[in-house]
């Protein structure tokens, strides 16, 4: 198979910022396979470099990856997922791209989306978040919820100066709509725990990576000590870290660019629901073709949720 790509740089709405900073251009890698009976398929990468990817680096190894398709036709889903793995441990934004660009071939060939592939039904998806991130005042959040109002689900961005007013605000702007935080690993056990009954008090129904990735003694001591949920996103990356996680958080977060391909995603969902889990599905700034791909795998259960695009202030 013939595997070809280009860079796209995404532009948002409003520079999109996180507790790391923030940009408002994005440069994404969407690639395009050809298999020798003519059937295409397409997959984008969104590399980030909190993962140690950019653009360049998937340009830099789709190389490699073409060397695992050649010969073959497609078909074998699994197999060619494992030898991408294979091919480069890391680069999980690049391994996505092509995993997704192999289901899509798959899909069409057989004439069917990829959630038919395995037998999901979309009415079961749930409503998507729409990611509302930190902004510089109270006059650019007001107007920020302001362009949600369409939105029933809103993801808060922390990790800020002044999270406490950034809360209280959204739920005075939103007071009927579901709120969700993520604070993208900036606070301490203590800062967070000192958050948590506010929050409860707000209403929020939960709260995503408050503490620094490695600090699984912190998680769980904050998770014990929580009334909310607490959802793992950095923390977690692919299946195999879900066992230790099990007892630390409540759940898990799980993104293409960080666990590498679509068999790998549907491995996280068996995994964390073994081990009695919530799942939920996020991405990085990237566009529908992205985002789609793991819109694929949304209908998984009343545990499942997809947090993602929205008039250019997408999760991350």
């Amino acid at each position: 198979m013939k595997l070809s790509h280009e860079i796209v740089t995404l532009r948002t709405k409003h520079p999109f910022v996180i507790a790391r900073g923030g940009s408002s251009e994005y440069r994404v890698v969407r690639v395009t396979l050809t298999a020798p009976d003519g059937a295409t398929g397409w997959g984008e990468a969104a590399p980030s470099r909190y993962y140690g990817e950019t653009a360049d680096t998937v340009v830099n190894v789709l190389p490699l990856l073409a060397q695992k398709l050649d010969g073959t036709d497609g078909w074998s889903l699994e197999a060619l997922e494992h030898g991408l793995a294979r091919a480069i441990r890391f680069n999980g934004s690049a391994r996505a791209a092509v995993s997704a660009a192999l289901h899509d071939l798959m899909g069409k060939r057989l004439g069917v989306p990829v959630h038919k592939l395995w037998g999901l039904d979309p009415a079961a998806a749930p409503p998507s978040s729409f990611t509302v991130g930190i902004a510089p005042d109270e006059p650019t959040l007001r107007a920020r919820v302001e362009e949600a109002a369409q939105y029933p689900v809103l993801k808060i961005k922390l990790g800020s100066t002044w999270d406490e007013r950034i809360v209280r605000m959204v739920r005075e702007l939103a007071p009927d709509k579901v709120l969700r935080v993520d604070a993208n690993a900036a606070w301490t056990p203590k800062s967070a725990l000192r958050m948590i009954p506010l929050l409860q008090e707000l209403g929020v129904e939960f709260v995503e990576q408050p503490l620094p990735p490695d600090d699984l003694d912190g998680l769980r001591f904050v998770r014990e000590r929580s009334a909310l949920p607490i959802i793992a996103d950095e923390s977690c990356l692919v299946a195999a870290d879900i066992p230790k996680l099990a007892g630390v958080v409540d759940g898990i977060n799980i993104k293409l660019a960080k666990c590498g391909g679509l068999r790998e995603a549907l491995r996280m969902i068996a995994t964390a629901r073994a081990h009695d889990m919530l799942v939920m599905a996020g991405c990085m700034i990237e566009s529908s073709l992205g985002i789609t791909a793991a819109a694929a795998f949304s209908p998984q259960g009343r545990s499942a949720a997809i947090h993602g695009a929205a008039a250019g202030s997408q999760a991350t």
